[in-house]
């Protein structure tokens, strides 16, 4: 009969004591959270694969700085969000990618073509939800990074704002602030995908693309 698996802090403390597997183990029982977050901040696969790598060798090098006053998980995704965070900056800078980059699409092709389209309605109802999401994404993708962030880590991951202030590092009141920010310039945007006035937010259903098998993450 096995044992229990090792809690994430004693992983850590392995890890930083000399363990080579202790990391690699920690990494994936949270890979594909921190992805989600990943990706979703950046929306683009090959800028989330690389700010996860990022984050991954940041947390791998600095493991001796954890001092235990905070979840682990929480420790881990205040540093993946660290370095979305300064890609995302750098991207509103340039802003050079267009919007055909967006990370779903080729998911999207994908799925388009599994679903039989039976009926004429079945077809536009499809493309209407493709592009109320393609809205959301690019909405969003116009946001300043730290408003984006904090909507992604509220609105889309479920995280409190508590949570969200702790990985954010900064007052509860600055989510709070940045989500309504957000949000209200988000309402321009989307006020065309609100019929009857009903607004629609970045809580609508947006896949997640699975990991990127080309770029490793531990």
């Amino acid at each position: 009969m096995r044992g229990e698996q090792p809690d994430d802090r004693t992983l850590v403390q392995r890890h930083v004591a000399g363990d080579a597997e202790a990391f690699g183990l920690l990494v994936a029982r949270h890979r594909d959270r921190l992805w989600a977050v990943a990706l979703r901040t950046l929306h683009n696969p090959d800028e989330a694969a690389d700010a996860l790598q990022d984050a991954l060798v940041s947390a791998f090098r600095r493991a001796e700085s954890y001092r235990g006053d905070a979840a682990v998980t929480t420790w881990l995704h205040r540093i993946v969000v660290n370095a979305c965070l300064d890609r995302a900056r750098r991207q509103s800078v340039r802003r050079t990618e267009p919007l055909a980059d967006e990370p779903d699409q080729a998911h999207e092709h994908t799925r388009r073509a599994q679903i039989p389209a039976t009926t004429s309605d079945a077809v536009e109802t499809l493309a209407e939800q493709s592009a109320r999401r393609d809205a959301v994404l690019a909405a969003l993708r116009a946001l300043p990074p730290e408003q984006r962030t904090a909507l992604v880590l509220v609105d889309m991951e479920g995280y409190s704002v508590q949570e969200a202030a702790d990985l954010m590092d900064c007052p509860t009141g600055t989510v709070k602030s940045r989500c309504s920010r957000g949000r209200a310039n988000l309402l321009p945007q989307l006020g065309a995908w609100a019929p009857g006035g009903h607004r629609v937010g970045v809580t609508e259903p947006l896949s997640t693309p699975g990991r990127p098998t080309d770029k490793e993450v531990t």
